[in-house]
């Protein structure tokens, strides 16, 4: 296959300019193939003949061989330009994913690692290897090894129906095209580029439901008319194939969670996640809430006492589309805070390096663009890190929005690390982002919610890159999915230190740096409904775990819709809008099933974390050497709650979360 360039020469980069729609089928087959030749290797062995090196480290073999390809196509799938490759690479997930559920189903597979698991050579294992052992035998039992035949079988089919209408879900809203067209009068208030980037020949605005064309129209637009109509299409994403997609996708996990013995797909999930059970993340999202609920209250009067002044008649509440609108004249208003004046500092190539610098700094690293790039879009850039000299790993950035591309922010991994005869593996990852694109009369200035997102997205990638993790099945992000934004969430914190800010935020025209007190009114406003922000994020982890633990798709009289309805009215401070049907686009209901409470729980932790930096220094040599080497480098080869209390040296509280939403 040294054709193909989806198999490059070890720790060599993929040519991904020379590649085909052919390839991507060939190296799917081949990788196919190739995985099937080590699972007869492994099965093939005798029970007396067992070892590490012959069985589980195959095993994470065939892992890597087949994550190393998947993730690589997956990419493509939602980011390449051309048609015919997205379609193939559509094609192909499909068959790898059945692959996927094949080997979580195989009999043999099972019980030659069971067989592996009573020598006494796994008694002596160590610890990443132990932990990889009882995960995978767990996994395993997770998926009915241990059940007659015919409940394998149909366990196996669910599976794959399951991952095909999963990719459907996802498909369903990147493929989703939708804009606004508005006249001058509805753009009142919008920046210059903003207008200029989105002018049509006749005169008009097109605005298009990508992050970087809906939140500022949101934001800044005084027509309240076209703000509620492009809410409602936001809304609305993929409606109108994801609602009968969702339901079977429900109905399928209820099915699956049935046959193997749990009560919910939701108790399915989480036990094999920190929090455990069902039980456990439902009172943490109410312990959450009631401590949030006074600061969500407050949040809401300043929203209120804003629209009072602005309109007639003396309104009574905030609107869904309005609440952005009017924390943006709060902000310019009471604060003298204006975002426009803000972004002002944050061009994004400084930024970029500014990011590296801090990271640089931290974690004693270097980065290096490459220069020509093989990449699969013009805007695509590639870059190379190092430490003490050695090249530790290579990502790319995908920066602008483009048709038919993922429309969010994510980290997405290429090529994991593993410990190999050859050597280690160098991971290779992905920054993709929808960020505002520079045009002739402006260079691309990013919001500095977006500056939090970069680095938040980074610090995903810095737990990819940095990894040591001998097995490729714990490498980087590979971690319980309630653990895996503690670093990314931990990262951010770095796009709002004044000492880190101050080594790359400067005025895009006179160069001048962020002035202090323009830096102290962001913190000023930082929380200014923060508390409405976390009962909004509340709302999404209780409509996935309602959806995935207390919602019956075959019987329940309501809709996924009057689910929604009901739970945004109960728990949230703002009405439900009328005729949307959020849930059709909500793309974490698929990759994130049972498992957006996440965002929170491992909040949590991560301001606990950063604590100590508040202590003792933001660039603290120390203690960034401790976050790399003990939190970092591990992957998933340690406990992740051991991970966490033993960076911290004692057991986590909401303490340091409180405070950082305002509540001292």
């Amino acid at each position: 296959m040294k054709t193909n360039v989806l198999f490059p020469e070890f720790n060599e980069s993929i040519d991904f300019n020379n590649l085909t729609a052919g390839q991507i089928k060939e190296a799917k087959d081949e990788t196919i193939s190739y995985v099937e030749k080590i699972i007869r290797e492994i099965t093939d062995d005798k029970k007396e003949q067992r070892t590490y090196h012959n069985t589980l480290r195959r095993f994470d073999d065939l892992i890597n061989e087949l994550e190393r390809v998947h993730s690589a196509i997956f990419l493509m799938a939602y980011v390449h330009p051309g048609a015919e490759i997205r379609e193939e690479s559509l094609n192909s997930i499909k068959e790898l994913s059945r692959l996927e559920n094949r080997i979580k189903m195989d009999v043999e597979l099972y019980q030659a690692i069971k067989d592996y698991s009573q020598t006494e050579e796994a008694t002596r294992l160590e610890e990443a290897a132990k932990k990889f052992l009882d995960d995978t035998i767990r996994d395993f039992e997770q998926n009915g090894l241990g059940l007659p035949e015919e409940k394998r079988k149909e366990i196996k089919k669910i599976q794959d129906e399951i991952s095909e209408l999963g990719i459907q879900f996802e498909s369903n809203i990147t493929a989703h095209q939708d804009s606004l067209i508005v006249g001058e009068k509805e753009m009142e208030g919008l920046p210059e580029d903003y207008k200029q980037a989105r002018k049509t020949e006749d005169g008009n605005y097109k605005i298009d439901l990508t992050y970087p064309s809906y939140f500022p129209f949101m934001k800044y637009s005084g027509s309240d008319r076209a703000r509620k109509e492009l809410s409602g299409r936001f809304k609305n994403i993929a409606s109108d194939k994801n609602l009968e997609v969702l339901i079977n996708l429900l109905k399928k996990r209820k099915k699956l969670s049935r046959l193997l013995g749990y009560g919910s797909y939701a108790a399915y999930i989480l036990e094999n996640r920190m929090a455990e059970n069902p039980s456990a993340v439902w009172d943490f999202e109410q312990t959450l809430r009631d401590k949030v609920y006074e600061k969500a209250r407050e949040d809401y009067e300043k929203l209120l006492d804003k629209k009072k002044q602005k309109t007639e008649g003396n309104p009574q509440k905030i609107e869904p589309w309005e609440a952005t609108y009017y924390k943006t004249l709060l902000l310019r208003e009471d604060y003298q805070l204006d975002d426009e004046q803000v972004k002002r500092y944050f061009e994004l190539d400084r930024v970029i390096r500014g990011l590296f610098e801090v990271a640089g700094k931290l974690f004693g690293l270097e980065f290096k663009e490459v220069e020509n790039p093989s990449v699969w879009h013009e805007d695509v850039r590639s870059f190379e890190v190092y430490s003490e000299g050695q090249l530790r790993g290579r990502f790319y950035m995908d920066l602008f929005p483009r048709e038919n591309k993922f429309n969010h922010a994510a980290c997405f991994t290429i090529i994991p690390g593993k410990e190999t005869e050859k050597g280690y593996q160098k991971p290779t990852a992905t920054l993709v982002t929808n960020f505002p694109r520079p045009t002739k009369e402006s260079p691309a200035l990013l919001p500095h919610s977006d500056v939090v997102t970069l680095f938040h997205e980074f610090g995903h990638l810095m737990h990819d890159l940095l990894t040591k993790a001998p097995l490729s099945a714990q490498s980087g992000t590979s971690t319980k999915r309630d653990f895996v934004e503690v670093p990314s969430q931990l990262f951010e914190h770095w796009a709002w230190e004044y000492e880190s800010l101050n080594k790359f935020a400067q005025h895009d025209q006179t160069g001048e740096k962020l002035p202090k007190a323009l830096h102290q009114k962001m913190l000023d406003t930082k929380n200014v409904d923060s508390g409405l922000f976390v009962l909004q994020q509340i709302f999404y982890a209780m409509l996935d775990m309602t959806f995935h633990d207390r919602y019956d798709p075959d019987n329940d009289s309501r809709s996924t819709t009057e689910v929604v309805k009901e739970l945004q009215n109960n728990i949230t401070l703002f009405d439900y809008m009328e005729d949307t049907h959020f849930e059709a686009g909500f793309g974490h209901l698929y990759g994130y099933a049972a498992g957006y409470y996440g965002y929170m729980w491992a909040k949590v932790y991560a301001e606990d974390m950063f604590s100590l930096f508040r202590k003792s220094g933001n660039f603290n040599a120390r203690l960034g050497e401790k976050l790399k080497k003990e939190v970092l480098e591990r992957g998933a080869s340690r406990e992740e709650s051991r991970i966490v209390r033993e960076f911290l040296g004692r057991k986590p509280g909401y303490d340091a979360f409180l405070e950082s939403i305002g509540m001292k």
